[in-house]
Protein backbone atom coordinates (compact mmCIF):
# COMPACT_ATOMS: atom_id res chain seq x y z
CA UNK A 1 0.00 0.00 0.00
CA UNK A 2 2.79 2.21 0.68
CA UNK A 3 4.32 1.52 -2.76
CA UNK A 4 0.96 2.33 -4.45
CA UNK A 5 0.64 5.55 -2.46
CA UNK A 6 3.78 6.98 -3.43
CA UNK A 7 3.64 6.15 -6.84
CA UNK A 8 0.54 7.95 -7.41
CA UNK A 9 2.00 11.35 -5.17
CA UNK A 10 5.39 11.36 -6.52
CA UNK A 11 7.19 14.51 -5.82
CA UNK A 12 4.10 16.00 -3.91
CA UNK A 13 2.12 15.41 -6.75
CA UNK A 14 -1.47 13.59 -7.33
CA UNK A 15 -1.71 12.07 -10.82
CA UNK A 16 -5.08 10.50 -10.01
CA UNK A 17 -6.18 14.35 -9.66
CA UNK A 18 -4.40 15.29 -13.28
CA UNK A 19 -6.59 11.95 -14.82
CA UNK A 20 -9.79 13.63 -13.06
CA UNK A 21 -8.85 17.03 -14.43
CA UNK A 22 -7.69 15.76 -17.86
CA UNK A 23 -11.76 15.25 -19.53
CA UNK A 24 -11.94 18.98 -17.59
CA UNK A 25 -9.83 20.40 -20.16
CA UNK A 26 -10.57 18.38 -23.02
CA UNK A 27 -13.84 19.52 -22.82
CA UNK A 28 -12.69 23.38 -22.24
CA UNK A 29 -10.38 23.15 -25.22
CA UNK A 30 -13.67 21.67 -27.28
CA UNK A 31 -15.52 24.56 -26.17
CA UNK A 32 -12.72 27.18 -26.72
CA UNK A 33 -12.53 25.08 -30.39
CA UNK A 34 -15.51 25.62 -30.77
CA UNK A 35 -16.46 29.06 -30.52
CA UNK A 36 -13.25 30.15 -32.23
CA UNK A 37 -14.50 28.40 -35.12
CA UNK A 38 -18.48 29.90 -35.06
CA UNK A 39 -17.11 33.03 -34.44
CA UNK A 40 -15.76 34.51 -36.98
CA UNK A 41 -16.20 38.03 -37.18
CA UNK A 42 -12.91 39.42 -35.00
CA UNK A 43 -9.30 38.58 -35.68
CA UNK A 44 -8.81 38.46 -32.23
CA UNK A 45 -9.64 35.65 -29.81
CA UNK A 46 -10.04 36.01 -26.11
CA UNK A 47 -10.41 32.74 -24.23
CA UNK A 48 -10.88 33.56 -20.32
CA UNK A 49 -10.95 30.37 -18.01
CA UNK A 50 -11.62 30.59 -13.82
CA UNK A 51 -8.25 28.39 -13.11
CA UNK A 52 -6.43 29.78 -16.56
CA UNK A 53 -5.09 33.51 -17.29
CA UNK A 54 -6.88 34.63 -20.29
CA UNK A 55 -4.96 33.94 -23.75
CA UNK A 56 -5.07 36.04 -26.58
CA UNK A 57 -4.40 34.12 -29.72
CA UNK A 58 -4.70 36.03 -33.66
CA UNK A 59 -6.33 33.95 -36.24
CA UNK A 60 -5.53 35.05 -39.72
CA UNK A 61 -8.68 35.18 -41.84
CA UNK A 62 -7.27 32.33 -44.39
CA UNK A 63 -7.02 29.64 -42.14
CA UNK A 64 -10.54 29.93 -40.36
CA UNK A 65 -12.26 30.37 -44.00
CA UNK A 66 -10.52 27.38 -46.00
CA UNK A 67 -10.62 24.97 -42.65
CA UNK A 68 -7.52 24.24 -43.76
CA UNK A 69 -4.54 23.94 -41.57
CA UNK A 70 -1.35 23.41 -43.89
CA UNK A 71 1.21 26.05 -44.90
CA UNK A 72 0.14 28.93 -46.92
CA UNK A 73 0.70 29.25 -50.37
CA UNK A 74 2.96 32.62 -49.56
CA UNK A 75 5.20 30.58 -46.92
CA UNK A 76 4.94 27.74 -49.88
CA UNK A 77 6.34 30.08 -52.63
CA UNK A 78 8.97 31.84 -50.35
CA UNK A 79 10.39 28.34 -49.56
CA UNK A 80 10.54 27.05 -52.96
CA UNK A 81 11.83 30.16 -54.36
CA UNK A 82 14.94 30.00 -51.46
CA UNK A 83 15.71 26.62 -52.28
CA UNK A 84 15.47 27.56 -55.83
CA UNK A 85 17.76 30.76 -55.32
CA UNK A 86 20.27 28.55 -53.30
CA UNK A 87 20.93 25.79 -56.50
CA UNK A 88 21.09 28.22 -59.20
CA UNK A 89 24.06 29.94 -56.90
CA UNK A 90 25.88 26.48 -56.14
CA UNK A 91 25.43 25.98 -59.76
CA UNK A 92 26.86 29.02 -61.19
CA UNK A 93 29.79 28.79 -58.85
CA UNK A 94 30.67 25.59 -59.94
CA UNK A 95 30.01 26.44 -63.86
CA UNK A 96 32.06 29.80 -63.01
CA UNK A 97 34.95 28.48 -60.71
CA UNK A 98 35.88 24.63 -61.37
CA UNK A 99 37.90 23.60 -63.66
CA UNK A 100 36.72 22.32 -67.19
CA UNK A 101 38.75 18.89 -66.51
CA UNK A 102 36.78 18.94 -63.19
CA UNK A 103 33.68 18.80 -65.05
CA UNK A 104 34.86 16.68 -68.16
CA UNK A 105 35.48 14.05 -65.24
CA UNK A 106 32.26 14.15 -63.79
CA UNK A 107 30.00 13.75 -67.18
CA UNK A 108 29.21 17.42 -67.91
CA UNK A 109 30.83 18.01 -71.71
CA UNK A 110 27.87 21.04 -72.26
CA UNK A 111 28.01 24.25 -70.78
CA UNK A 112 27.83 27.79 -71.47
CA UNK A 113 31.42 29.89 -72.14
CA UNK A 114 33.01 31.08 -69.12
CA UNK A 115 32.93 34.92 -70.80
CA UNK A 116 29.09 35.12 -69.51
CA UNK A 117 30.39 33.89 -66.20
CA UNK A 118 31.87 37.58 -65.48
CA UNK A 119 29.80 39.58 -68.15
CA UNK A 120 26.39 38.18 -66.95
CA UNK A 121 26.83 39.87 -63.36
CA UNK A 122 29.01 43.18 -65.22
CA UNK A 123 25.91 43.78 -67.75
CA UNK A 124 23.14 43.24 -64.99
CA UNK A 125 25.14 45.88 -62.16
CA UNK A 126 25.39 48.24 -65.33
CA UNK A 127 21.88 47.99 -66.25
CA UNK A 128 20.54 49.18 -62.27
CA UNK A 129 23.12 52.06 -63.00
CA UNK A 130 21.87 53.41 -66.04
CA UNK A 131 18.26 53.20 -65.13
CA UNK A 132 18.63 54.85 -61.98
CA UNK A 133 20.44 57.61 -63.86
CA UNK A 134 17.54 56.98 -66.41
CA UNK A 135 14.78 57.80 -63.99
CA UNK A 136 16.56 60.43 -62.19
CA UNK A 137 16.87 62.40 -65.90
CA UNK A 138 12.97 61.69 -66.66
CA UNK A 139 12.27 63.44 -63.40
CA UNK A 140 14.50 66.70 -63.74
CA UNK A 141 13.30 66.93 -67.50
CA UNK A 142 9.78 66.50 -66.22
CA UNK A 143 9.92 68.82 -63.74
CA UNK A 144 9.18 72.73 -64.77
CA UNK A 145 12.27 75.62 -64.12
CA UNK A 146 11.61 77.62 -60.63
CA UNK A 147 10.43 80.74 -62.68
CA UNK A 148 7.69 79.20 -64.16
CA UNK A 149 4.17 79.84 -62.89
CA UNK A 150 3.19 76.31 -63.61
CA UNK A 151 5.48 75.46 -59.87
CA UNK A 152 2.42 77.55 -58.46
CA UNK A 153 -0.70 76.64 -60.67
CA UNK A 154 -0.94 73.86 -62.97
CA UNK A 155 -4.66 71.74 -64.51
CA UNK A 156 -4.89 70.14 -61.03
CA UNK A 157 -4.93 73.37 -59.10
CA UNK A 158 -8.20 74.30 -57.13
CA UNK A 159 -9.42 77.65 -56.35
CA UNK A 160 -10.65 78.18 -52.99
CA UNK A 161 -14.61 78.82 -53.27
CA UNK A 162 -15.60 82.87 -51.92
CA UNK A 163 -18.12 82.50 -49.69
CA UNK A 164 -19.40 85.10 -46.89
CA UNK A 165 -18.58 83.64 -43.93
CA UNK A 166 -21.14 82.79 -41.27
CA UNK A 167 -21.02 84.22 -38.19
CA UNK A 168 -20.85 81.70 -34.96
CA UNK A 169 -20.45 77.66 -34.88
CA UNK A 170 -22.79 77.31 -38.11
CA UNK A 171 -19.46 77.70 -40.36
CA UNK A 172 -19.22 74.36 -42.60
CA UNK A 173 -15.98 72.87 -43.27
CA UNK A 174 -14.58 74.53 -46.36
CA UNK A 175 -13.94 72.11 -49.76
CA UNK A 176 -10.49 71.04 -50.56
CA UNK A 177 -8.33 73.51 -51.97
CA UNK A 178 -5.19 74.76 -53.05
CA UNK A 179 -3.96 77.97 -50.59
CA UNK A 180 -2.65 81.11 -53.04
CA UNK A 181 0.52 82.12 -53.11
CA UNK A 182 -0.51 85.67 -52.03
CA UNK A 183 -2.05 83.93 -48.44
CA UNK A 184 1.23 81.89 -47.87
CA UNK A 185 3.27 85.05 -48.47
CA UNK A 186 0.98 87.25 -46.37
CA UNK A 187 1.21 84.43 -43.56
CA UNK A 188 4.92 83.92 -43.78
CA UNK A 189 6.19 87.47 -44.35
CA UNK A 190 4.03 90.19 -42.19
Amino acid sequence: MAIHSLTHTTFGFNLDSTRAQQPQQNAYLSCVLASHLADSSPRRILSVSKKRRATVSFVDSDDKASGFHGPKPSEVYGFVGSITTVVATVIFLVWAYVPESWLHSIGIFYYPSRYWALAVPAYAMMTVVLALGFYCGVNFMSTPPPSSLYTVYDEFSRDPLSSAPMGGDDQPIEPISDISIDRINRSMFK
